[in-house]
């Protein structure tokens, strides 16, 4: 699983409006339903309310390129020029090590 999360920083509120217009258009369940997505929540930080986090989780590079390759992407970025949002990326590949899970409390 490749985990990409994306930080939206916006001014005014506008990280925030730009979520919930992914959310109320339904571009962010049309994401979620690609083949390969597995996770796409946003959060946002207790002490940044200017800045919105997407973690967006795939299953593989392929699922990235495709969703890249989508229509959507151009939806997304319209919306995220209209509520003109710096992003900065961090990217994760997942693993099988098992031995930190001795340390969760479930």
């Amino acid at each position: 699983m490749i985990t990409v999360n994306l930080y939206y920083k916006g001014t005014n509120g506008s990280a925030r409006a730009f979520v919930d217009e992914m959310e109320s258009s339904g571009i962010a369940d049309a994401i979620r339903a690609e083949k390969g997505n597995m996770r796409y929540e946003y959060f946002q930080p207790l002490g940044d309310p200017e800045t919105v986090l997407l973690i967006d989780s795939w299953s593989d590079q392929a699922a990235i390129d495709a969703h890249h390759a989508s229509p959507m992407m151009g939806q997304l970025a319209k919306l995220r020029d209209k509520y003109d949002l710096h992003m900065s990326v961090e990217r994760y590949i997942s693993d099988e090590y098992k031995a930190d899970e001795k340390y969760l409390r479930k």
